[in-house]
């Protein structure tokens, strides 16, 4: 899956979690961008992802996330 499939399919899961269909994601875009995502958001956001995309994230590996780019990464070199 390219990258860009994975930003394309990562909005998605996105828009739905945060019952937002406006946001728009790229490799740039950081928590302070989206203003429902939070703390709080942020642990369901992992989880929706992880089952959407069949995959399992360490805390490390989520911790050293700076942006989404960084996630989607992550995100390929598990597929």
């Amino acid at each position: 899956m390219e990258r860009n499939e994975i930003l394309t399919k990562l909005t998605g899961v996105f828009r739905e979690e945060l019952d937002n269909e406006e946001i728009i994601l790229n490799a740039d875009t950081t928590a302070e961008d989206i203003e429902e995502w939070d703390s709080l958001s942020h642990i369901q956001l992992i989880v929706a992802v992880e089952k959407s995309f069949g995959i399992r994230f360490t805390s490390s590996e989520i911790q050293s996330w700076n942006n989404v780019g960084e996630m989607a990464d992550s995100i390929a070199s598990k597929l």
